[in-house]
């Protein structure tokens, strides 16, 4: 693949103290544009967004799933001409710099998706809770057993191509959005691969780890979908 069209895709909800150094940090030469989706903050998140040159869009259903989706029919309806999607989280725990290591599977080698994992990377100390950790470590064996998918994590900092993305036809819309795309993408036999991401503490507070409600319902839904997609 030549250079490709690159587009990132950003869910934030009550962000305004991050995402700012997350749009700085990525590195522009790599990416055509950047789309913040806004799930309904009450902060100033969407306006320091578009500030700081990205496109906004608003989805007012809650969910880490919906964000994703409108971001992504935007894609397929303004930028048809995108190669690779990428996807990252809004809150400076991904390492925005590292945008270039996991999309270069994607041109190097053919790959369909890539998978930033902080498995295999370096992870900040309490970076993810016991409870993060365990979930993940879980999924992956069960994705393996189940699918024959060979994942360390589920961890938001990923790329794949636009095409693969959409016959993927993705569809939740809240916790079980990553795994899903794993899921989907194993049965689907897409040529997929993991590279190692760093993973540092978020900035402000997490909406799903950060309640003990949060992590019980983000627990079920992603062992529900695992299961589910059987």
């Amino acid at each position: 693949m030549e250079k490709p069209v690159c587009r990132v895709i950003i869910p934030a909800l009550n962000e305004e103290g991050s995402i700012v150094k997350v749009l700085a940090d990525i590195p522009k030469e790599w990416v055509s544009e950047v789309v913040v989706v806004d799930n309904g903050s009450t902060d100033r998140t969407a306006a320091v967004a578009r500030q700081a040159g990205a496109t906004v869009l608003h989805e007012a259903e809650r969910g880490y799933g919906a964000a994703c989706l409108k971001g992504i029919a935007y894609v397929q309806q303004t930028a048809p001409d995108t190669d690779i999607v990428v996807f990252m989280d809004a809150d400076y725990s991904d390492h925005p710099e590292e945008l270039p290591d996991v999309v270069r599977p994607i041109i190097e080698d053919d790959m369909d998706m890539v998978i930033g994992s902080r498995a295999l990377g370096q992870r900040q100390p309490g970076s993810l809770t016991p409870v993060q950790a365990f979930g993940n470590w879980l999924s992956a064996r069960l994705l393996r057993w189940l699918y024959g998918a060979h994942f360390t994590d589920l961890g938001p900092f990923r790329a794949i191509r636009l095409p693969a993305l959409l016959a993927l036809h993705m569809c939740d819309r809240n916790y079980g959005w990553t795994v899903e795309m794993q899921v989907k993408a194993a049965k689907k036999k897409l040529r997929f691969t993991e590279v190692p991401v760093s993973y540092r503490a978020r900035i402000g507070h997490s909406k799903v780890s950060g309640t003990v409600k949060g992590s019980i319902l983000a627990g079920y839904k992603i062992l529900y979908t695992i299961f589910r997609n059987l």
